[in-house]
């Protein structure tokens, strides 16, 4: 079955190589779960989703024409990463957020990357800042803007390679289960125009403040890389309730 132009039984096995590496490495075809819960997270960010939404297995299966045991699996997934809740006799639910929570969500994640930035400047061994600049190579390879997804995959490589760098397991940890809670608003930011090239800029300018082991230059570049900008701040308004109440009562 076709559903936004995909057939889903058939992307069961293909895809792109930034959708096999994130379904567990390079050169394995991508699951069927992680291809869902991709476009239930998009679906999620875009307010096509909204918080409150039930999310019946047996429905979202007849609607990609899958069986129910991927997604099950994507909507466990999403749970893990904070985006569904599960509650007695409703099932999954599509988690509630305000705008005002989002905003509060990204501050925090600005300051975390910035602490793990201004650490790994400090504290990277010579083999992890070439990891970290290899990373920051892909990342300008994968600068199309129609391929989003593909820069999304080189994007995260690249932060991961920081959270490693900061060589503090429990930081790296914290900091990655906020990124998953934002991951389909951070992989929305992207679609912007120019917002692709603008990050390339920032990523460069980080990888030199670490070279230069400028630790205080590169929290800063870390957490203007970050941090939500105004016109990222009006879309978001715009497909999100104004009040966590409103989104408890949808």
């Amino acid at each position: 079955m076709a559903v936004n132009g995909m057939d889903w039984n058939a992307a069961s096995t293909g895809g792109s190589a930034s959708e096999a590496n994130t379904a567990g490495g390079a050169g394995r075809k991508p699951r069927l779960a992680d291809r869902l819960r991709c476009q239930l997270e998009e679906e999620i960010a875009t307010g096509k989703l909204p918080g409150g939404t039930r999310l019946d297995e047996t429905g979202l299966a007849r609607r990609f024409g899958v069986s129910r045991t991927p997604v099950r699996e994507a909507l466990s997934s999403l749970a893990s990463a904070g985006l569904v809740e599960t509650r007695p006799r409703q099932g999954a639910i599509v988690a509630g957020l305000s705008l005002g929570d989002l905003i509060q969500m990204f501050e925090v994640m600005a300051e975390l990357e910035a602490l793990c930035t201004r650490l790994a400047a400090r504290r990277m061994t010579e083999a992890e800042r070439q990891r970290l600049e290899q990373t920051l190579h892909a990342c300008f390879e994968a600068a199309d803007p129609g391929r989003p997804n593909d820069y999304y995959e080189a994007n995260l490589a690249f932060h991961e390679a920081i959270y490693a760098g900061s060589h503090n397991p429990y930081l790296a940890e914290q900091t990655r289960q906020l990124r998953n809670r934002l991951q389909p608003y951070r992989r929305t930011q992207l679609t912007g125009p120019g917002r692709i090239e603008t990050s390339c800029r920032e990523h460069a300018e980080i990888v030199e403040a670490i070279r230069q082991a400028d630790a205080i230059s590169a929290e800063g570049a870390m957490r203007r890389h970050v941090t939500i900008q105004a016109d990222t701040f009006a879309e978001l308004a715009a497909r999100l309730p104004e009040s966590p109440a409103a989104v408890d009562n949808a």
